[in-house]
């Protein structure tokens, strides 16, 4: 079967957006913002090899471990500041989920990589989930 690797960036943009929509006229949430922010440095995640790929572990889970993983390209984009909003995310949802008594899966979530594919950088494959 052939991996879809759009299936997985959408797995990973859904988990960036958090499992809670905010209510219109609720304050947005930090690690909402911080999502919105880190998508946006990302973009379209613009490459011609798989050398300008990489990903990055972003979000936390309850149990421990990143949330998923964001597939972004070196092309034109600030390396620093992607890691910089990608740890302030991670910190920001550990945060909430200590505060809202948060829990999760304890699924294991393994970095997928990142590839060029179509002139974006794309997870490489799905990533596959195991049980601690």
């Amino acid at each position: 079967m052939k991996p879809q690797p759009l299936f997985a960036a959408l797995l990973v943009s859904a988990t960036l957006a958090g499992c809670a929509q905010t209510p219109p006229g609720a304050p947005e949430a930090e690690s909402q913002r911080l999502s919105r922010e880190l998508r946006a440095l990302v973009g379209t995640a613009a490459c011609t090899a798989d050398s300008q790929c990489s990903s990055l572990a972003v979000g936390a889970k309850a149990c421990g471990g990143p949330a998923g993983y964001l597939a972004w390209s070196s092309v034109g984009t600030d390396a620093a500041r992607v890691k910089d909003l990608a740890a302030r995310l991670t910190a920001a949802q550990q945060r909430e989920i200590v505060a809202g008594g948060l829990r999760s899966n304890c699924a294991f979530v393994a970095d997928p990589g990142a590839v060029c594919q179509a002139g974006r950088c794309q997870p490489a494959a799905p990533a596959p989930v195991t049980r601690r």
